[in-house]
C-alpha cells in the first residue's frame, strides 16, 4: 500500500474535520442533501457524458491504483539486462530463449523475442515504441476522466451556489436568520465542488501521471538495453548506458550492488 496516498487522504480529511470543529460547526452544518445531489451527482453525470461508459466502469479499479506501491527495482532490472548481454556475447542471441521463459514482464519478453528472431534493430525500436506510446495514451485517457471531474465539480458547486442564492433572494423580505441559513446552504455546494476537485480528482490525476512516468522509464530502459544486446555492446557499456537514466544517487547504489 502506498503510504503517501493513504496518509495524504487521511490528513486532508482530518484537516477538514478539525477546521470545521474549530469554526464552531458540526456535521449537520456542512451536510446538505440538495447540495450533494447538485454537486456530486451533477458533476458525475457530466463526466459520464464526456467519457466512454467502458472507461467510467473501470474508474474504481483505476482509483485504487493510487494506493498501490509500484515495485519497480530499476537497479535489479539493469543488472538482469547486463547479465543477458554477457550471456549473448558468450553464447549468442539464441541462448537467451531459455531466459525469456522465466521473465514476468511481457514487454521485455517481447523485445527480446524480436531480437532473438533476428528482427532489424530499427523495426525492434519502432514496434516497442508503438507499444509504449499506446500504453501512455491509455493512461492519459484514464487521467482525463479525473481531469474532467476536477474541472466540472467546482462548476457544479458554483451552479448549486447560484441556485441557493436565487432561493435566498426570494426570501429577502422575510426572517433575517432564514436568509443567513440560506446563504450558508448556498455556499456548501462550493465547498463540495472544491473538495471533490482538490482532494480527490487532481491528486488522483497527478499520482496516476507519476505512475505512468515511472513505468515509461522502466520500458525505455528495456528498449535501450535490448537494442544494446542486439548490437553486441560490451556489458560494461550496456550498464553505463542504462545507468544514465538514473539520478546520481541511484547510480551509486547500482555500483555498490555490483560490488
Amino acid at each position: 500500500m502506498d503510504i503517501a496516498s493513504v496518509a495524504g487522504m487521511i490528513i486532508a480529511l482530518v484537516a477538514m474535520v478539525v477546521g470545521t470543529l474549530a469554526a464552531g460547526l458540526g456535521a449537520a452544518d456542512i451536510i446538505d442533501i440538495p447540495s450533494i445531489f447538485i454537486t456530486v451527482f451533477g458533476s458525475f453525470a457530466t463526466v459520464l457524458i464526456s467519457n466512454p461508459l467502458k472507461l467510467t466502469l473501470r474508474i474504481p479499479t483505476i482509483y485504487r491504483k493510487i494506493f498501490e506501491v509500484q515495485n519497480f527495482d530499476i537497479a535489479e532490472l539493469i543488472q538482469r539486462i547486463v547479465s543477458f548481454s554477457e550471456k549473448a556475447r558468450r553464447e549468442g542471441l539464441l541462448a537467451l530463449e531459455d531466459d525469456m521463459e522465466s521473465l514476468d514482464d511481457e514487454f521485455l519478453r517481447k523485445a527480446l523475442q524480436l531480437v532473438v528472431d533476428g528482427t532489424d534493430p530499427e523495426i525492434v525500436r519502432n514496434v516497442m515504441q508503438i507499444e509504449l506510446d499506446a500504453m501512455e495514451e491509455r493512461h492519459a485517457k484514464n487521467r482525463a476522466w479525473f481531469d474532467s471531474l476536477s474541472a466540472l465539480a467546482p462548476a457544479f458547486g458554483m451552479l448549486g451556489t447560484l441556485i441557493g442564492l436565487v432561493g435566498m433572494l426570494r426570501n429577502l423580505g422575510g426572517d433575517a436568520s432564514a436568509i443567513g441559513r440560506g446563504m450558508a446552504a448556498a455556499l456548501i455546494t462550493t465547498l463540495y465542488g472544491s473538495f471533490i476537485s482538490n482532494v480527490i480528482a487532481i491528486p488522483t490525476s497527478n499520482k496516476l501521471k507519476s505512475h505512468t512516468e515511472a513505468e515509461v522509464l522502466i520500458k525505455q530502459i528495456m528498449i535501450e538495453g535490448t537494442l544494446s544486446i542486439q548490437a553486441g555492446d560490451n556489458p560494461r557499456i550496456v550498464q553505463e548506458k542504462l545507468a544514465s537514466y538514473l539520478p546520481p544517487e541511484d547510480r551509486d547504489k547500482l555500483k555498490q550492488e555490483e560490488e
